[in-house]
């Protein structure tokens, strides 16, 4: 599904294409020593025959991160920094959800066997450009969510579903004597958050009667 589309006159907002950071523990290198300055692409799962082409299962929706030249970063398991290793070719493989890639210096299927499990990454400065009512996924995790009318904090967002309008998961604020926060979805459309702004990690709603359930 391209999440990357809009339908701006139907008043669609679109989260972005998924990329996130990566929930593993801190990566760290000379050029960026913080977890927050990288985005995990994909992890390697299997050689692909013999000649040193690799599978990997992205955790990413751009497919140029595997299809295009360039630099990527390998993190080996149990390490702790990254290394720049040469993306020279990949494809998609229709019904697998897994590109197949070939890595500079991988020539066989040994080599390509010794990084099962590795993990790629690209800086998160690397971010593709979105147009107008997009917005990338790692924007929205963690973004504040209130009522427009009242200035009520509702929550924050911990997910966007895709799906006909993506849907913000939001954890809601939790009240006396909640034992576990509730969540909610809220689609994500002009008419119903009219207001995102990712600079004041604020997202303003206008949710209709019954779309929250909130405990005075």
């Amino acid at each position: 599904m391209n999440l990357k589309q809009t339908q701006q006159k139907t008043g669609r907002r679109k989260a972005g294409k998924k990329e996130k950071p990566s929930p593993q523990s801190p990566v760290s290198s000379p050029q960026s020593p913080n977890l927050d300055d990288w985005i995990e692409i994909g992890k390697i799962v299997a050689p692909q025959g013999l000649a040193g082409e690799i599978r990997v299962y992205p955790t990413t929706d751009f497919p140029e991160r595997f299809e295009e030249s360039g630099t990527r970063w390998l993190l080996r398991p149990g390490e702790t920094a990254p290394q720049p290793i040469e993306l020279l070719e990949g494809r998609y493989v229709e019904g697998k959800n897994l590109y197949i890639i070939q890595l500079a210096g991988v020539e066989n299927r040994n080599q390509a066997e010794e990084l099962r499990d590795c993990k790629l990454f690209v800086p998160i400065s690397d971010r593709p450009q979105l147009g107008e009512d997009e917005y990338h996924v790692i924007d929205l995790i963690g973004i504040e969510v209130f009522l427009q009318e009242s200035g009520e904090l509702v929550g924050k967002v911990v997910d966007v579903i895709p799906a006909g309008h993506d849907l913000l998961e939001v954890q809601l604020t939790p009240h006396d004597n909640e034992q576990k926060p509730k969540k909610v979805l809220i689609p994500f459309v002009r008419a119903i958050a009219p207001v995102v702004d990712i600079s004041s990690r604020r997202i303003e709603i206008t949710p209709p009667v019954g779309l929250l359930e909130i405990s005075q």
